[in-house]
C-alpha cells in the first residue's frame, strides 16, 4: 500500500479522451496523492469495533480529477496538463482508508463502495482541497467537516472541523503535489486520532460509558 503512495507522475502520451482540452501533442501528467505516514507495529492493540469511511461530499468544482488552484482571490482554476489519479473526494477517501490501515488501531476498515456492515461510519464534507496563492506562493488548503455516525440508526455521535494549510517550496506542479501529500498526511493523522478517541467512547462493545 505504501508503494502506491509515491509521488511520481504517470505520463499518458497518446490515449487522451476525445473530450480533452489539451493541445495536440501535450503530455498529461497524472499524479497519485503522496503519503509518508508511518506504519505502526503489527502488535499494536486494536479496537473491537469496525469503521466504514464514506466518500466525502463536495462541490462540483472539487468533485473532479483536476488539481484545483486559486491563483488570485476567489478566482478558481486548475493546473494545466495535470490531473489527480481520481476525483478529489474519492482520492481523499482512499488515502484516508490507507492511513487508517497503516495506523492499525482499527483493524476492520472499509469503504462505502464495498457496502460492508460496520459499527461506525465516517461521513464528511470536503470543503477545500486546493492550492491558493498568497504573496506569490502556492499554499495547499484542505478543509474537512467530519461526522462520526452510528451505522445502525445514523445518529451523529461526534462532529469536528479539520483544517490544514501548507506552503509549497515553489510553484512547480510536482512541488505542489508533494505539499498536498504533506498537508493531507497531517489532516489524516488528526482525523484518525479523533475517530479512535470518539470510537472508544461511543462504539458498540467499546466498554466505555
Amino acid at each position: 500500500m505504501k508503494a502506491l503512495a509515491t509521488a511520481g507522475a504517470l505520463l499518458l502520451t497518446g490515449l487522451l479522451s476525445a473530450c480533452s482540452i489539451l493541445p495536440a501533442g501535450e503530455t498529461l501528467s497524472v499524479y497519485l496523492l503522496p503519503s509518508n505516514l508511518p506504519v505502526r507495529a503489527a502488535d499494536v492493540p486494536r479496537e473491537n469495533w469496525s469503521l466504514r469511511v464514506n466518500r466525502p461530499q463536495s462541490s462540483q468544482l472539487l468533485d473532479s480529477p483536476r488539481i484545483a488552484v486559486l491563483p488570485d482571490g476567489d478566482l478558481i482554476s486548475a493546473y494545466q496538463g495535470a490531473r489527480w489519479s481520481d476525483r478529489a473526494p474519492a482520492l481523499f477517501r482512499d488515502r484516508l482508508i490507507g492511513a487508517f490501515l497503516d495506523d492499525g488501531r482499527i483493524g476492520a476498515v472499509s469503504s462505502d463502495d464495498s457496502r460492508l456492515q460496520a459499527d461506525l461510519e465516517l461521513s464528511s464534507d470536503l470543503r477545500a482541497f486546493q492550492s491558493e496563492y498568497r504573496n506569490g506562493r502556492p499554499e495547499v488548503h484542505i478543509l474537512l467537516d467530519a461526522r462520526l455516525v452510528q451505522a445502525g440508526n445514523q445518529r451523529i455521535l461526534a462532529s469536528r472541523r479539520f483544517e490544514v494549510r501548507h506552503i509549497a517550496n515553489d510553484t512547480a506542479v510536482p512541488s505542489v503535489v508533494k505539499t498536498f501529500g504533506a498537508a493531507n498526511d497531517q489532516l489524516s493523522q488528526q482525523v484518525i486520532d479523533w475517530v479512535v478517541e470518539q470510537g472508544r467512547r461511543n462504539a458498540p462493545g467499546s466498554g466505555k460509558p
